[in-house]
């Protein structure tokens, strides 16, 4: 008896215009960054381990030259910002902008996050929901606090952002976190803990967990100038470590259409960014909420005149 090979189709992703299905692929969404730098498509490895494990690391994947700016800019913000001017005294002043929209970013968050419609080519799908520098231990606190609210993204409630979805070759991540390591990080150094696979978890975690030296928890090591993502969907916490010499910025991605928290750059940085960088931080919603793009025909499988 003869079989039919196996063979690998396109997700069904639905789009609003009369139930048509979404056509683009991620890598036809943006394809530049700010800087008009190509942007990085993923592996099918790495998304394959980002959608399996909640978290990606990418090593080394910034330069020396740029390590050493990176690291100088955060040592005169942390111990003289008296010296760095007031719009540009966060984690996006300096050199630290380009990381906002680093071309393994683009490629990374167009496949997990960007919405289509709201895509082109003069602006992103996601938001920057927030940013932040962190120098030395960014945590006081041994406990696993992070449980209480995390974790189980597949059945989070709408409105919630710590959300994970999927659909047979796609993956889709709420609230997703690049945190970029500006100093080398051992186990002994890192005080980011979480829970591998935990976003996808249809239980709730064991008791276990609440010992923060539990086999349960994992973390990463890395050279300088590493990239970790994680979906915010997954359990983690934070831990009291030796951090001392530590750099790290983190920043919080989103959809769009919705915002998890307030924060916004100073409008004097805003105003001096590349148009397509300060896409980043446009209104979140979803009607319409494009840059020279076509949101009604952007993935229907209809021709436009129809």
């Amino acid at each position: 008896m003869a079989y039919k090979k196996l063979a690998t189709r396109k997700p069904f992703i639905v789009n609003k215009n009369l139930g048509s299905a979404v056509e683009v692929e991620p890598e036809d969404l943006t394809k530049t960054n700010a800087d008009g730098t190509p942007v990085t498509v993923p592996t099918q490895k790495q998304k394959y381990d980002f959608d399996r494990n909640g978290w990606l690391l990418i090593p080394s994947v910034l330069s020396d030259t740029d390590i050493t700016e990176m690291r100088e800019f955060c040592q005169r913000l942390n111990e003289a910002p008296e010296h760095v001017s007031a719009p540009e005294r966060c984690a996006l002043g300096g050199p630290l902008q380009k990381l906002a929209d680093h071309p393994v970013i683009v490629g990374f968050l167009n496949e997990f996050l960007a919405y289509p419609p709201a895509a082109s080519e003069d602006c992103y799908g996601f938001r920057l929901e927030e940013t932040a520098a962190f120098f030395g231990n960014a945590s006081r606190h041994t406990e696993a606090q992070s449980v209480l609210h995390k974790g189980n993204g597949l059945f989070r409630l709408p409105g919630d952002s710590h959300l994970y979805r999927c659909v047979p070759g796609r993956g889709w991540s709420g609230l997703t976190r690049a945190v970029w390591e500006l100093t080398e990080v051992t186990a002994g150094t890192n005080n980011i803990r979480f829970i591998t696979g935990s976003h996808k978890a249809a239980y709730p975690i064991p008791e276990a967990s609440q010992n923060p030296d539990s086999p349960l928890w994992e973390t990463y090591e890395c050279p300088p100038g590493s990239l970790f993502l994680l979906t915010e969907s997954m359990t983690q916490t934070q831990v009291q470590v030796d951090t001392a010499d530590r750099v790290s910025i983190s920043n919080l991605y989103n959809t769009v259409a919705s915002r998890w928290s307030n924060w916004l750059p100073h409008p004097q940085l805003l105003e001096a960014m590349p148009p397509k960088r300060q896409t980043l931080f446009r209104e979140a919603y979803a009607g319409g909420n494009v840059v020279n793009g076509d949101f009604n025909q952007r993935t229907s499988a209809y021709p436009a005149e129809v």
